[in-house]
């Protein structure tokens, strides 16, 4: 007779997290369900008054149209060259702004001098309103994607930039002169040192870098563009729909979520080299 398998601490361990990233993903469904509920309630006479209902509508929207519209978009295929056309923009922003970051952040913090030099000029340029940029792109790039693509580029930039400089002065003296002393040449140093140092500091900050790249896009297609989900936020607003305004706000951050579960899953792979904190205490 065989005997059941004994459950081991580690085995223990595997099932209870499953157990609360399961609770926590109900919790997530169910404030979800509670916050549409809300929205539901206060915009239908059902709490309110029809007259309240109906202003609260106007402001609000309905989630029943909101999702109507979403579901005519898709079935219509009337979002799918917008929608193609905003997250190409927001992609490029990305991926632009986290590599000039990148090289940008390991040039500076590598290079005392030319930090020196240009330190007052990164802090003057990361203190300006980006935003305000947009109409000055228009004129440069024009109407078409490069536009959008510059100002996503400048939000990405300075968050990936910041992040990858700390990341290279965090690393311990200490343990770059023992390095040196073990014979180790820059090259060494820059791939063994620096740069496992500063990804972890990347990857935090790509999270963000996501959200700033759609915010790049889509403002740039306020200032001017005929595609794009932004376009069409303008145009239901210039007629007060705000049913479609809200339809597209949701479009995008579903969207900005599933890219953040991208950059997430990357993370995870890219840093199984970094312990679990349990094993560093």
């Amino acid at each position: 007779m065989n005997k059941p398998p004994v459950e081991t601490p580690a085995d223990l361990r595997i099932l209870q997290a499953r157990w609360v990233r399961a609770r926590l993903a109900l919790y997530h469904v169910l404030l979800a369900c509670a916050l549409i509920g809300g929205w539901y309630l206060l915009t239908e006479p059902v709490l309110l008054s029809p007259k309240a209902a109906l202003r609260m509508a106007f402001f609000f929207g309905r989630p029943l149209e909101v999702i109507k519209v979403i579901i005519e978009w898709f079935i219509s295929g009337k979002i799918y060259p917008h929608l193609a056309i905003t997250l190409c923009e927001t992609g490029l922003a990305f991926a632009i702004g986290v590599v000039l970051g990148i090289v940008v952040g390991l040039w500076l913090a590598l290079s005392p001098i030319v930090d020196s030099l240009l330190d007052p000029y990164i802090t003057a340029l990361n203190a300006m309103p980006r935003v305000i940029l947009a109409p000055i792109f228009v004129v440069w790039f024009g109407l078409g994607m490069s536009s959008k693509v510059a100002l996503g580029v400048t939000l990405v930039f300075f968050i990936v930039f910041f992040n990858v400089y700390q990341g290279i002065r965090e690393v311990s003296p200490t343990l770059l002169s023992n390095a040196r002393m073990l014979g180790a040449t820059n090259r060494q140093l820059l791939h063994s040192i620096y740069i496992p140092s500063a990804t972890s500091w990347v990857f935090s900050s790509l999270h963000t870098s996501v959200g700033m790249a759609f915010v790049g896009a889509v403002v740039g297609e306020y200032l001017g563009s005929s595609r794009g989900i932004g376009y069409l936020i303008l145009e239901a607003e210039s007629v007060f729909d705000i049913n479609t305004v809200f339809a597209g706000i949701l479009v995008l951050t579903v969207f900005a979520v599933f890219l953040d579960l991208v950059v997430t899953r990357i993370e995870r792979r890219m840093l199984r080299w970094r312990p679990v904190q349990s094993q560093t205490q």
